[in-house]
C-alpha cells in the first residue's frame, strides 16, 4: 500500500512539474507571438511604423512587460523626426484565469516616462492629430469587418478586454527648438466593465486620443504663454522663444 502511495505521489509531482515547465515554455513563446502581433498588426491600425523589441510574459503571475515600444511619425512628418512616441517599458498585470474566457481582465497597464515628439500646429494640423485620425479610421474598418455577414451568419467574436487601471506618468513632450514640456499624468479606467467589454482597438483609440489631446493642449498653452516674460529672458531667451514658435506653425 505504501509503495502504491509513493508511486501516486511521484506521479502527481511529475505531472505538476511537467505542467509548470509547460507553462514556462508557453510563456516564453507567447512573448514572441505577442511581439510579432504588435509589429504586424500595429502599423495597419496607426498607418505608421510601430515596433517593440520584446515582450516578457509570465502566465504564472499574469504579468507582462513590453520593452522599447516605438510609434513612428506619419507621412509628411517623419522627415522632421522618425518617431512620435517612444516607451522604454510598460508593465501589464492580468487576472491569469481570465485569459481562458471571452473577456480578459487587465488589472493595470502602467506606462512610465514616455517621450512624445510634437510636430506641427497645435491649432491646426500636427503629427499626433494625424495619428489619431489614422487610428479612428482603423477602428472604423475593424468594426466594419466584424459585422455579421450578409448571409446572416454572425461574425466570430474576438477577445474583449476589461481594463481596471491605465496610467501614463512622467511623459515629456518635445517640440520646437529644444523645448520640452511635461505632460500631465493620464489616468483611465475602469474600462469595459460591462459584459461586452472593449476591444483592443477601442482601447488603443482611447489611449492615443488622450495622449494626443493632452499633448496638443500642453503645446497650445505653452505657445500662448511663450511671449510672457520674454523681456526678462534676454536676447538668448527671446531667440529661443521665437524659434520655438516658428517650429510650431510649419504645418
Amino acid at each position: 500500500m505504501k509503495k502504491v502511495k509513493k508511486i501516486l505521489l511521484f506521479s502527481v509531482i511529475g505531472v505538476l512539474a511537467l505542467a509548470i515547465i509547460a507553462v514556462v515554455v508557453v510563456s516564453l513563446f507567447l512573448g514572441s507571438i505577442v511581439k510579432t502581433g504588435i509589429n504586424n498588426a500595429g502599423p495597419r491600425l496607426t498607418q505608421t511604423t510601430l515596433t517593440v523589441d520584446g515582450v516578457d510574459i509570465s502566465m504564472l503571475t499574469g504579468s507582462a512587460k513590453v520593452k522599447n515600444l516605438v510609434l513612428g511619425n506619419p507621412e509628411g512628418y517623419k522627415d522632421k523626426s522618425p518617431n512620435a512616441i517612444s516607451v522604454g517599458t510598460a508593465a501589464v498585470r492580468v487576472a491569469p484565469m481570465s485569459v481562458l474566457s471571452d473577456k480578459i481582465v487587465v488589472k493595470y497597464i502602467r506606462v512610465e516616462a514616455p517621450e512624445i515628439t510634437f510636430i506641427g500646429n497645435p491649432f491646426g494640423q500636427n503629427n499626433l492629430k494625424k495619428i489619431q485620425e489614422n487610428v479612428n479610421a482603423g477602428a472604423a474598418n475593424y468594426q466594419a469587418t466584424n459585422q455579421p455577414a450578409a448571409s446572416g451568419a454572425p461574425a466570430k467574436p474576438g477577445k474583449k478586454l476589461e481594463v481596471d487601471e491605465f496610467t501614463i506618468t512622467g511623459a515629456k513632450i518635445h517640440f520646437g527648438a529644444d523645448i520640452t514640456l511635461p505632460l500631465p499624468d493620464i489616468h483611465l479606467g475602469p474600462l469595459g466593465t460591462g459584459p461586452d467589454g472593449i476591444t483592443p482597438v477601442e482601447l488603443t483609440k482611447d489611449v492615443l486620443g488622450e495622449i494626443a489631446n493632452g499633448s496638443i493642449k500642453a503645446v497650445a498653452g505653452s505657445a500662448a504663454n511663450l511671449g510672457k516674460g520674454a523681456e526678462n529672458l534676454g536676447k538668448q531667451g527671446v531667440n529661443k522663444i521665437t524659434s520655438g514658435i516658428g517650429g510650431l506653425f510649419k504645418k
